[in-house]
């Protein structure tokens, strides 16, 4: 078997949650942008862009010649990564003042959204991994990338819209919490770390909404503005607790092999350091800008350390197929 043929073969396989692969980088790009480490943000955002550009060919080529394998793919609950991929790709993009390409990966994220939760919702029962909280994760991150465009654009409905979506994936987060197997926090492979993720990237959009309404638009009534203020507040706290039991049952049960469901620990991460530096700016707390420094080098350490693991689990992949 050629090289090329080996990669092909191992390829194949792969599970749509690499697509948290794109996550986790996005995520890192972001907050390496608002932390002033610009060369290194750039460069994360080219690698998820790659890697988001690799996902996306996979899904048309599965779309185009195995629609059997689309269909079954589809009805998992990491098919959804692909939604917050999608906007984490389109936030880094947004930073850089790139608002046409921006708004065009909003637009197909919500298509996507919509497309795939009546096909993954579904499916849902007791006792299901941390992938079921990426409906949650789904649509917050449409909230986010949401919420800075009418930032950065000044559009009130679209700010309007990211809060609808930052409502209903609250509602996602609390059904996923009924659905979730605790006892993934101290036996899962590392995507039971979405937990944290969906809280984070809650506690993200809930800032971003702020932050959009101190740009001169006006959004909503204090009182309204009061409430979106202390449920984000309440969001970042319960995430920085999450992450805390998270890493304790890290601690307390080693998982030390590599597993492609660790892009789910590596984004999560990221998305508390991002949450931490967002609502330090919108809520006006200097302290947790600190916190969320720490957290963000934290998440590019844990970001190499899966990284490592998957070139080494790729080469042995490739290897061990050509030999064939």
């Amino acid at each position: 078997m050629s090289g090329t043929s080996a990669l092909r073969a191992w390829w194949a396989p792969r599970p749509p949650a690499t697509g948290a692969a794109v996550m986790a980088t996005g995520v890192l790009s972001v907050g390496l942008h608002l932390t002033g480490a610009q060369v290194l943000s750039r460069i994360a955002l080219i690698l998820a862009g790659a890697a988001w550009l690799a996902l996306a060919a996979d899904i048309a080529l599965q779309l185009l010649w195995d629609r059997a394998q689309w269909r079954a793919r589809a009805g998992s609950p990491t098919a959804l990564t692909v939604v917050p991929a999608t906007t984490v790709l389109g936030s880094g993009v947004s930073a850089l003042d790139g608002q046409a390409l921006a708004e065009a990966l909003l637009a197909l994220a919500v298509v996507l959204w919509a497309c795939l939760v009546p096909l993954t919702v579904p499916n849902w029962e007791r006792r299901m991994p941390g992938a079921v909280f990426l409906g949650c994760v789904a649509a917050e991150g449409i909230a986010v990338l949401g919420a800075l465009l009418a930032a950065a654009v000044g559009v009130a409905w679209l700010a309007h819209a990211a809060l609808v979506f930052f409502w209903l994936g609250l509602v996602f987060y609390l059904i996923g919490l009924g659905c979730f197997d605790f006892r993934q926090v101290v036996n899962g492979p590392g995507d039971h770390w979405i937990m944290a993720g969906g809280l984070a990237i809650s506690a993200l959009a809930g800032s971003q909404l702020m932050s959009a309404a101190h740009k001169g638009l006006y959004l909503w009534n204090n009182d309204d503005s009061g409430v979106l203020r202390g449920v984000t507040v309440a969001l970042l706290v319960l995430a920085l607790a999450c992450y805390a039991a998270l890493a304790v049952g890290e601690v307390l049960r080693p998982r030390l092999h590599y597993d492609v469901r660790r892009w789910s620990t590596a984004f999560p991460m990221g998305m508390t350091a991002l949450a931490a530096l967002s609502v330090a700016s919108s809520v006006g707390v200097p302290w947790l800008r600190g916190l969320g420094r720490v957290l963000l080098w934290i998440a590019v350490a844990a970001w190499f350390l899966v990284l490592a693991g998957a070139v080494d689990s790729a080469v042995d992949g490739v290897r061990s197929r050509a030999r064939r």
